[in-house]
């Protein structure tokens, strides 16, 4: 049971009431730690590892795939972005013939449209006593404060992250993967690329750029291609396994760059995979990574305020942050390739 000392470091007897209450604390107290797995039992034979294996999570960096934007808009409940549109008529109502100079000029004009963009609030909280952070302490190789942080802060990286590619549903926000106003292409990739014949892969290298060209009518170049990640995995064999000279990968590098005029990212993203997104295709993605095209806003990036106490035995802070979902501001400059895989 827990000493109790005075001013003076003497130790106090407790009575029976006494007793009672810091032996049921204690208890409750031991509950908590084995919970979180610091009150193990050793014996004179353990030797406690310094180091601590912690638990590790699917993590990427969501602005390595789409636009994300920062700081914009801070505590705002709502993000408002203007799409322009030309609204000049056909080139020919200008032309002027010598019998009609006189009449009255054909007018050329352009118009705005307000997207608005729904923010959402995040916060949670920590909290920790003495004892905790004491007998945490004890184990010489783990910091309660620090691994409640990291695990709250990790929380936030993961929501993010799923945000970014699958949206949040309870709220209504959708991430990269599941946007409404983005064309399906069901044609050009109908099995994965690592299991295409030289002739089935020949004939998606020279169709998935056309077919993106089309789909922007003509008005954008793509700079990034996202592949589900079983895949890219396989993505090293040959395009022909006659005449092993590249990989598949790095023919589908070398395509881009000559066809597009400049380097398009090749990413794998597991969220892509059935398995993974629930959607119940194989989504290959091509798009332009561009802030006017599409963007992810954090108006408030994480953000943890300072550990407070009313008795100096309690503590708690908490962290906050926005973010919103996906937007895709010009749908024709994103194009998904979806293919449903076979249930074997």
């Amino acid at each position: 049971m827990y000493e109790f000392l005075n001013s003076k470091g003497e130790a106090v007897k407790l009575n029976a009431k006494e007793t009672q209450v810091a032996r049921a604390l204690e208890l409750q107290h031991a509950e908590y730690l084995n919970a979180l797995g610091i009150d193990i039992p050793i014996t004179t034979l353990t030797t406690a590892i310094k180091s601590v294996s912690e638990q590790k999570f699917y993590k990427v960096a969501p602005a390595e795939y789409l636009p994300v934007v920062v700081g914009e808009g801070a505590f705002s409940t709502n993000l408002l972005k203007y799409t322009s549109f030309n609204m000049g008529g056909d080139f020919e109502q200008g032309l002027i013939h010598t019998s009609t100079h006189n009449a009255q000029l054909a007018q050329a004009d352009a118009g705005v449209e307000g997207v608005n963009i729904p923010v959402i609030n995040w916060a949670k909280g920590l909290s920790w006593n003495l004892f905790e952070v004491q007998q945490a302490a004890k184990t010489g190789n783990w910091d309660l404060i620090t691994e409640k942080e990291k695990a709250r802060k990790t929380n936030w990286d993961l929501g993010i992250q799923k945000a970014a590619f699958l949206g949040v549903a309870s709220v209504g926000a959708n991430g990269l993967l599941n946007q409404s106003n983005v064309t399906s292409d069901t044609t050009t990739i109908t099995t994965a690329i690592k299991t295409m014949t030289a002739a089935q892969f020949q004939a998606f290298v020279g169709a998935i750029y056309a077919a993106y060209r089309a789909n922007s009518s003509y008005t954008a170049e793509p700079d990034t291609f996202i592949i589900p990640e079983s895949d890219y995995n396989g993505l090293a064999s040959a395009v022909d396994p006659n005449f092993p000279i590249k990989s598949k990968l790095q023919y589908l590098k070398e395509a881009f760059a000559e066809i597009v005029g400049h380097e398009v990212a090749i990413k794998k993203l597991a969220y892509a995979d059935a398995a993974q997104s629930g959607l119940g295709v194989q989504r290959y993605v091509l798009l332009r990574k561009d802030a006017d095209t599409l963007a992810l806003n954090i108006p408030v990036d994480y953000t943890a305020t300072l550990a407070n106490s009313i008795n100096g035995f309690h503590w708690e802070n908490a962290a906050y942050g926005q973010f919103t979902g996906v937007k895709v501001f010009r749908p024709k400059e994103v194009l998904y390739f979806d293919y449903t895989p076979s249930a074997s």
